[in-house]
């Protein structure tokens, strides 16, 4: 019998927090739960946006995003595997550099993550308003399809029904999304297969491949729905504390799912683009930039299969139909989860209101960021009422977060090297700057303007940092917290105000940018000086995810994806050699400047002493 005496670990408040969530999807529900996510209403609406900008080229797009995020997503799979956690994406940066680069990445993922369910509740409604009875749903403003009045109404119910099938509980929402997702395999294969008997080779060799242009081909990524069909690979990694075996079934299912999703996508833009009847969608042959504006917007997929000519094919679009709206409804639903879970994890770690990380001892779940997270999904409805419109902020928003996987897994190899991985990353020091540059040139490919909005939203957020998280960790004093975070919320508003995004747009773009880097700047600044000693180097750990937002922000601006296109100052391809240049110091410096946080060394300390008792039991 073995007389080794093991301290109790300790456990952080987190870790006690992740336990009261139940332990009920398997490999199947994590993995469904990804590709329920994945096939939503990207399907039936990015392959006439994607084609429109970058025409026969928007098959290497598809294939291109794919490796990208299969890059990103293959840094996940060893952290979650390692340290698997509900809301997992929003709580890793914080545990390799602290809590400001832990917040800016939160804040952005949380912006993207409650507006998905409001973008699948308008791309279920914009279908059905094909039909002559439900036409009054949407209107044509500025020549986007948007929700009328009654339109947003109907959004709003359909966001209530994703709350309800979140509120009852993980493994309802396991057992619903496995069904939905099975109906979603087969309409998009059945889809492809019929669209097939009409494939014209014609659509292919009519015209130039690249003939609007190949720099189009990268930029259709980002802002037209192929990056955003491919982000619901991350419900595994964001439902990691609800799984029953989640070292081995969190990193396959999110791998499968990716390369899942890269096949599916790419055939289906195949059989879309070989099946167009130009004279049916009413553009002349090979127009492909035509298509956005032509009568098939609403539903290209519908009206593809209504031109084709075969009787199966017409009836067949009907169920079309019914799966505009089972489809986006039940990636809404999964969405919600992901939303509230994300919220969670953000209140987990101290950035928001504590009732927001309060789990329901019934149903296990976080109930009150559920409520938080559907509230402000339904408010986007308001500025933002098309799919359209809201794509291409989501994409981005979304994968500047993902640009911390790489780096996470590089810090955690030195930070956490003793954590058991169940699956371990080969050739890392490879892949994980390769998903960092992929995420870094996603962002970079989706232009000023949809940066501009994202720069604005993500740091608009800053004061909340100093209103809530400081004064309780950071040693930051109360009321100078409140005084830098209004200062700072007033000066950005008025920036912007009279920036690109206001109404008189009276500061140039140069002056409008050092603004804002200034005003950040001050922020920091001010904060540094205000929190205590041992907090400073969490400040200093977050300088670079600050350097990388508005270092690819300027780049756009110079480049063709700026407002002077092909008379950039950075000419495209050698604007892509200066942002992997740029890319690849940033992720360098971001490697070198992680740290061992507190939440780290309290999950290495646990770990260690779980596998110290185990020897100890074992030797009795």
């Amino acid at each position: 019998m073995s007389d080794v005496s093991l301290e109790k670990p300790v456990v952080s408040e987190q870790e006690l927090s992740d336990r009261k969530l139940k332990k009920a999807l398997s490999f199947q529900d994590l993995f469904f739960l990804s590709m329920g996510g994945i096939i939503g209403s990207g399907w039936l609406l990015a392959v006439i946006a994607a084609a429109s900008v970058a025409g026969p080229a928007v098959i290497l797009s598809w294939v291109i995003g794919g490796i990208l995020i299969l890059f990103v997503a293959l840094n996940y799979a060893e952290i979650s595997g390692m340290i698997p956690r509900s809301g997992a994406i929003v709580r890793y940066p914080g545990m390799t550099h602290g809590s400001l680069t832990g917040y800016v990445l939160a804040w952005a993922y949380l912006l993207s993550a409650i507006t998905v369910p409001t973008i699948e509740a308008e791309g279920a409604i914009t279908y059905l308003s094909t039909f002559q009875q439900f036409s009054s749903l949407t209107l044509v403003s500025n020549g986007t399809t948007v929700l009328s009045v009654y339109g947003i109404g109907v959004a709003v119910v359909l966001l209530v029904v994703f709350f309800l099938m979140n509120y009852f509980g993980v493994k309802l929402l396991g057992t619903f999304n496995t069904v939905i997702t099975w109906w979603k395999f087969v309409i998009p294969g059945l889809t492809i297969v019929l669209l097939f008997f009409a494939f014209k080779s014609q659509n292919f060799t009519g015209g130039n491949f690249f003939g609007l242009g190949v720099d189009k081909m990268f930029l259709a990524i980002p802002t037209t729905g192929i990056v955003f069909s491919y982000l619901g690979f991350r419900q595994a990694l964001d439902f990691g504390g609800e799984a029953k075996n989640p070292q081995k079934d969190i990193p396959r299912a999110t791998i499968y799912s990716v390369i899942a999703a890269t096949i599916l996508y790419t055939l289906l833009q195949v059989a879309f683009n070989g099946s167009i009847n130009w004279g049916s969608a009413k553009v002349s042959f090979f127009n492909w930039g035509g298509l956005s504006a032509s009568s098939w917007a609403s539903a290209p997929l519908f009206n593809d299969l209504q031109a084709a000519g075969f009787a199966v094919m017409f009836y067949f679009a009907f169920f079309l139909i019914a799966d505009a709206v089972i489809s986006p409804s039940g990636t809404g639903v999964v969405y919600t989860g992901t939303s509230s879970r994300t919220v969670y994890g953000m209140a987990i770690g101290d950035y928001l209101p504590k009732f927001m990380k309060q789990v329901d001892a019934k149903t296990g779940i976080p109930v009150g960021a559920l409520i938080v997270s559907i509230v402000f999904g339904a408010i986007f409805l308001l500025p933002l009422p098309s799919w359209y419109l809201l794509v291409g902020f989501i994409s981005s928003a979304t994968v500047l977060t993902y640009v911390s996987g790489g780096i996470s897994l590089m810090v955690l190899r030195k930070t956490a090297a003793s954590l058991h991985r169940p699956y371990k990353l080969p050739m890392a020091s490879v892949i994980a700057p390769l998903g960092v540059l992929a995420s870094i040139f996603i962002v970079y490919w989706s232009g000023t303007t949809t940066l501009t909005f994202i720069v604005a939203a993500v740091f608009v957020g800053l004061p909340l940092f100093t209103w809530f998280y400081a004064p309780q960790k950071l040693g930051l004093n109360r009321a100078y917290g409140i005084i830098i975070g209004l200062l700072f919320l007033a000066v950005w508003i008025v920036t912007n105000y009279f920036g690109p995004l206001g109404t008189t747009n009276s500061i140039g773009f140069v002056e409008y940018f050092a603004l804002e880097a200034l005003e950040v700047a001050a922020f920091v600044i001010a904060l540094y000086y205000g929190v205590n000693e041992k907090s400073k180097q969490e400040v200093l750990a977050g300088n670079w995810v600050l350097t990388l937002i508005f270092g690819v922000y300027f780049l756009s601006y110079l480049g063709p994806f700026g407002p002077n296109g092909n008379n950039a100052v950075l000419a495209f391809p050698w604007d892509n050699l200066v942002v992997g240049m740029f890319g690849f110091g940033m992720y360098a410096w971001a490697v070198s400047s992680g740290i061992s946080t507190p939440e780290i060394e309290a999950i290495v300390e646990e770990a260690t002493a779980k596998a110290g008792a185990s020897v100890a039991a074992s030797e009795e």
